[in-house]
């Protein structure tokens, strides 16, 4: 494999690009006093517009894309997603959609003079459509169940779409009487392909059996379609997935590939002669390359693997309307890039994207334009467009969050640093440092594992860290060794070996951060969430050098997890089964080690959590309470392993906020404390229940 890589070129700088001003004003430049506070608030976090699903016309002239925005003056904060269009040079931008009812998924006809998404339909998600100039909605499917992922075909006649079986007759009656006892891992409601005739209005069911499809795709002569099935809707069943091709005038299927791993992402060639996928052999988990893999459509033959010595994972293919090329986003480093195969030679070219995070690339349909979602340091995310040929020429579409600019609000400054750890080796990670910093002086210092273990962090943007920057803090995120974006060996490294070499990368990173005469040593506290709440409980009980830690949505007992989690082949992957391995189970385990916790705990966790299950840290937090220790722990009803309802995530950045500061002897810049605890001041006329009516990590 050859690979070339072009030279970077940075981006317009965020403040020539206010011009974009696009989207709702924030509520503090509606403040009355007309003040601008300066800091990212847990509050300002609400305000933060996730713009996604950019869709090319098929002229190449317009930007069908989507804005998920909060509602701040609604009593439940109610988030809802709407419809924009923008045309490629950034003009024109209007929004299409309005409601309670959120509209997603756009998605073009072939005729380009109107468009299908899917909104919600007496209490289930359906098709509609509308056309490009505007007038009304109309409904175009139906369905009993609702429907998930949807297609409409190359020719314009048919949408297809996924959607859950219903419950029989009888489901429904023992769920009536409460007789519906049900046996665990023997029970599934399928979801299977479905396709609707436009003309016609009928209905015609695509998939039998007991599996499960998902992302189907039409081949360009809208006779046939790809999709990947899995055995189950198990989670852990996710990693065993094949892909079948179905005729959709006969109804036949047939498996196109299979392999003990998994494979994913279909995509038909422009001729429709060959399928495109992504595949690896390693069931249970995701900490292992996908590679790119080509089937004749047909499944005559074997497969052609690409990207053997492409030492990154393969994403989703795109390919280049020639058909010469393929196209895959992925991370790399600290930052997420755009890559593409030449068919012929193996040649594998880097496309330079912005630095920061990009995704969801969408290539226009003559090939000559990219239109995707950027985020960097400075700006959540936007759409981004530039010409194929050179991503270095990227100009913004939109501005959705020039409010953050238009408020004056301060922002860490973010860079990418590189350390080595006690074996030699270079450890990178991001380091956010406080408005104002010099470095002239030490400052309080957090430190933020990342989740996964096989995550990687990227320069994007982080309203929590730039939240406690806002506060005070130097914040390192360091991309211990098990992280992705650095090669199969580095993922592969924490192997039956959490918490020993990860540890060593991280406080190693720790004491690099020292040494440059960033951080205070004696004011360090340090948080993560779900792998990362897995180290911070490991690091409360192997170092003393932290005033408080925080750990949340952490594994402290492996042993009970195998058996308790819903990825159960993930943790075998990483130590195999707890009674062949029970002496690893056992010792990575931070519950074995809590008697040398010295910090104050903070733990968090989501009492819904199938995940990490809470009986996680109810046997940590039990055990810190028999030993008298300082711990803390909240408890978050209804959440699952991240924290979704908006007050709750309030609630979680103020604690963060306010109990770091105070065990460090800072005094929060962006919320009201008192004891190191969030205070929210009580209005006079909120009259339902005394707390005040405040306007995502």
């Amino acid at each position: 494999m050859r690979s070339h890589h072009r030279p970077f070129v940075a981006l317009l700088s965020f403040a020539l690009l206010v011009a974009f001003a696009v989207g709702t004003p924030s509520a503090r430049a509606q403040e009355e006093d007309g003040e601008s506070p300066g800091r990212l608030s847990a509050e300002d976090t609400l305000q933060i517009h996730n713009v996604g699903g950019p869709r090319i016309s098929p002229d190449g002239e317009w930007v069908l894309y989507t804005v998920s925005t909060r509602d701040l003056g609604d009593e439940d904060l109610a988030r809802a997603t709407h419809l924009w269009r923008v045309d490629v040079h950034g003009d024109g931008n209007r929004q299409l959609t309005r409601g309670e009812d959120s509209a997603s998924a756009p998605r073009w006809f072939p005729d380009g003079d109107k468009f299908a998404f899917t909104r919600t339909a007496d209490d289930k998600s359906q098709v509609f459509a509308m056309y490009t100039d505007g007038g009304e909605a109309w409904q175009l499917t139906e369905h009993e169940e609702g429907i998930g992922s949807y297609a409409i075909s190359p020719d314009g006649a048919k949408v297809l779409f996924t959607a859950r079986d219903p419950e029989t007759a009888e489901q429904k009656r023992r769920k009536k009487q409460h007789d519906d006892a049900v046996v665990i891992d023997a029970e599934f409601q399928w979801t299977h392909l479905w396709s609707h005739d436009l003309s016609t209005g009928e209905t015609t069911r695509l998939s039998e059996g007991d599996f499960t499809v998902s992302d189907p795709r039409w081949a360009p002569t809208s006779d046939r379609i790809a999709f990947v099935t899995r055995p189950t809707t198990l989670l852990d069943d996710g990693w065993n997935s094949d892909i079948r091709v179905v005729d959709v005038a006969t109804g036949e299927s047939r498996v196109l590939f299979e392999n003990p791993g998994p494979d994913s992402s279909p995509r038909w060639s422009p001729d429709g002669s060959t399928i495109a996928f992504t595949a690896n052999p390693q069931t249970g988990t995701t900490v292992w390359h996908n590679k790119l893999y080509l089937m004749p459509a047909d499944g005559s033959g074997e497969p052609e693997i690409l990207l053997e010595d492409f030492d990154l994972n393969a994403g989703a293919p795109v390919w280049a309307p020639n058909g010469a090329d393929i196209y895959w986003s992925t991370g790399q480093g600290t930052k997420t890039n755009l890559f593409s195969v030449q068919i012929a030679t193996d040649e594998v070219l880097d496309h330079a994207a912005p630095h920061g995070a990009n995704f969801q690339f969408t290539l226009s349909p003559d090939g000559g334009r990219w239109v995707w979602v950027h985020a960097n340091p400075a700006q959540p995310s936007e759409l981004y467009t530039a010409p194929a040929s050179d991503l270095s020429q990227a100009t913004r579409l939109t501005g959705h969050n020039n409010w953050i600019e238009a408020d004056q609000i301060e922002l860490a400054r973010v860079e990418t640093i590189t350390w080595d750890n006690s074996e030699g080796n270079p450890i990178e990670g991001v380091v956010h440092f406080p408005p104002g910093f010099d470095g002239s002086t030490p400052y309080p210092f957090v430190v933020n594992p990342h989740g996964g273990p096989s995550g990687a962090v990227t320069e994007s943007f982080n309203s929590a860290n730039q939240m406690l920057a806002a506060n005070g803090f130097v914040v390192l995120q360091p991309n211990f060794r098990g992280s992705s974006n650095y090669g199969q060996e580095f993922l592969n490294a924490n192997r039956n070996d959490w918490g020993v070499g990860d540890y060593d990368d991280i406080m190693t990173g720790v004491d690099h951060a020292i040494e440059q005469g960033w951080v205070d040593a004696d004011r360090m506290v340090a948080y993560g969430w779900s792998y990362g709440g897995y180290m911070t409980f490991w690091m409360s009980t192997q170092t003393d050098r932290f005033k408080l830690i925080s750990p949340g949505a952490g594994l402290t007992n492996l042993y009970s997890m195998y058996s308790t989690t819903d990825i159960t082949g993930y943790l075998g992957w990483f130590f195999g089964m707890p009674w062949d391995n029970e002496e690893a189970y056992r010792r990575m385990s931070p519950i074995r080690h809590v008697k040398n916790v010295s910090a104050k705990i903070l733990i968090m966790h989501g009492a819904n959590d199938a995940r990490v299950p809470p009986e996680q840290a109810v046997e940590f937090y039990r055990a810190l309470k028999d030993l008298g220790k300082d711990v803390t722990f909240v408890s978050y009803p209804r959440q699952g392993h991240g924290i979704r309802e908006p007050r709750l995530q309030l609630d979680r950045l103020r604690r963060y906020v306010c109990a770091f500061t105070d065990v460090v002897g800072l005094e929060a810049a962006t919320e009201t404390c008192v004891d190191g605890m969030p205070s929210m001041p009580v209005e006079e006329d909120d009259e339902a229940d005394g707390e005040s009516d405040t306007t995502e990590p």
